[in-house]
């Protein structure tokens, strides 16, 4: 018979001496998002119903629909683990480098000749990977090779070697910014690819099969029992996808400031880096107990640690360090949050709108990208408003280069 955890709900502790919720939905449901559609409540409301999540769901500033769980949602489980609600693209997040560069040193320079050189450099857009494993992405591959999750990947995608050092599409980026003293930094967003993605379905549909039957408030809700095969199986997948992401985003960053470097005439100096997932589980304790965190479009955010809160096409970004909320289970926001889907925007907004809300930014000049345009996203502003008990800004990053694929 199998294991299940449905019928044993649990109780969580609450902290003093941080600001409040924007709102607290109910005992097992705690929001910071002054801006929630009603659907994305009722969604976090489901996903917090689940018996084996405690002590509750934190829900972040940036709080929108997702497929599998509500994007900006932060859910401890004990005893199991949910794989949509981490969702397909495991371990996506962000990097940042701050150079030893100002905007002086590219004042009168051609920065669409900087796109140019990234978008060589970097492969773009869905299912674009490289045509032959480079040097610099050796020693990332072998470090793979040799860890617990390995063979899964090889099962999933054969090609993974060849996706290390590629960013996808959607909202995935790579950005050249300056911050409010003008200095330059490097900005990227991406995750595991296609083969994370892969892994993510496979054990997906491996707790669907496992729920089938179980009344779930969500087919999405399916989960896998902690000692259970299953269980082990994902966690593995899990952890190689998220070390994947990490170790794509150093590539990319690697061949960026080479790029920068012969753009410039100068070797990039990397005097800061910063560097987060905001799609991954991990075990961490909160209010006392010991859990499984999956953060779902949300960052860590411990007292001291440093994070990254981009905005969306043309709007500022943010290198943040947390306070360490426990309520908010030490999370903050990822992002700006969708406000239109993809196809509601590219019916909304005009190619025209577009180009003046990029004026001033070297970027890819496309139809493509309407769906990424600003006003598709929360205002980015109101969510940094509503995370101010969640992090501190530390700079205010724009954007002078843009790449994406589309």
């Amino acid at each position: 018979m199998r294991a299940s955890l449905l019928g044993t709900p649990g109780t969580g502790k609450r902290s003093a001496g941080y600001g409040a919720p924007v709102e607290t939905i109910n005992d097992r449901l705690l929001s910071w998002a002054s801006i929630l559609e009603p659907t994305t409540r009722l969604q976090a409301e489901r996903t917090a119903s689940m018996p084996f999540v405690r002590p509750h769901v934190a829900l972040m500033p940036d709080a929108h629909l997702g497929k599998g769980a509500t994007v900006g949602s932060v859910i401890p489980t004990d005893g199991a683990v949910i794989p949509a609600a981490v969702g397909v693209d495991i371990g996506c997040g962000m990097d940042a480098v701050r150079t030893q560069f100002a905007a002086a040193d590219l004042a009168g320079r051609d920065l669409s000749a900087l796109h140019q050189q990234i978008a060589r450099a970097v492969p773009l857009s869905a299912g674009r990977y490289n045509r032959r494993l480079r040097d610099s992405a050796a020693a990332r591959v072998a470090e793979l090779r040799e860890l617990p999750g390995a063979a899964q990947a090889d099962g999933a995608a054969p090609n993974w070697p060849l996706q290390l050092g590629s960013l996808g599409s959607g909202n995935h980026f790579i950005e050249v910014s300056l911050d409010e003293t003008d200095r330059v930094w490097l900005f990227l967003h991406s995750g595991s690819r296609g083969v994370g993605n892969r892994l993510a379905s496979k054990h997906i549909a491996v707790a669907q099969e496992r729920c089938r039957g179980e009344h779930l408030p969500d087919r999405d809700l399916a989960y896998l029992v902690e000692g259970t095969p299953e269980f082990d199986a994902y966690v593995e997948a899990l952890l190689w996808a998220q070390r994947f992401a990490a170790l794509n985003r150093a590539e990319m960053v690697d061949r960026v400031a080479e790029q920068v470097s012969r753009f410039l005439g100068t070797e990039v100096q990397r005097v800061q880096e910063v560097s987060c997932h905001h799609n991954y589980t991990a075990r961490e304790t909160h209010l006392g107990r010991e859990v499984w965190l999956s953060r779902k479009g949300a960052i860590s955010a411990q007292a001291g640690q440093w994070g990254l809160v981009p905005g969306s096409m043309g709007t500022a970004s943010y290198v943040v360090v947390g306070r360490g909320h426990p309520l908010a289970l030490m999370s903050a926001p990822h992002g700006a949050g969708r406000n239109h889907s993809r196809g509601a925007a590219r019916r909304l907004f005009t190619r025209a709108d577009l180009d003046r809300r990029m004026a001033g930014i070297a970027w890819g000049r496309s139809d493509a990208f309407l769906d990424e345009h600003p006003e598709a996203y929360k205002a980015i502003e109101v969510v940094m408003a509503d995370a101010a008990d969640l992090v501190e800004v530390r700079h205010t990053l724009r954007q002078v280069v843009n790449v994406k694929g589309d």
